[in-house]
């Protein structure tokens, strides 16, 4: 397993900018995927974005497509999500992942998560 600590995170008016950061410690091997998933009062958690280690292969939520954007630092081993033009809907606890899976955007496929980050989008 590796460590994952969130940050960045914050209130922000609707429109607006944030990016999250992940940073990764530990084992850390070139074939992860990593991902953020977002969880809101009362809803399951649920996938936003996962990018493999390597940079092959990015996925996103239709929600979030066209306005964040994943990237990884493999010097700094770390994760980032830039999200713009952000929405009251995207309100929720931000959470970076680790797994070994290919299936990037299912929850059960990652074994290291981190504390999470809140995110609050005023409207």
């Amino acid at each position: 397993q590796v460590q994952l600590v969130e940050s960045g995170g914050g209130l922000v008016q609707a429109g607006g900018s944030l990016r999250l950061s992940c940073a990764v410690s530990g084992r850390t091997f070139s074939r992860y995927t990593m991902a953020w998933f977002r969880q809101a009062p009362g809803k399951e958690r649920e996938f936003v974005a996962a990018i493999w280690w390597s940079g092959s292969n990015i996925y996103y939520a239709d929600s979030v497509k066209g306005r964040f954007t994943i990237s990884g630092d493999n010097a700094e081993n770390t994760v980032y999500l830039q999200m713009n033009s952000l929405k009251p809907e995207d309100t929720a606890v931000y959470y970076c992942a680790a797994g070994l899976s290919r299936l990037a955007r299912d929850k059960r496929s990652y074994d290291s998560w981190g504390q999470g980050t809140q995110v609050t989008v005023s409207s």
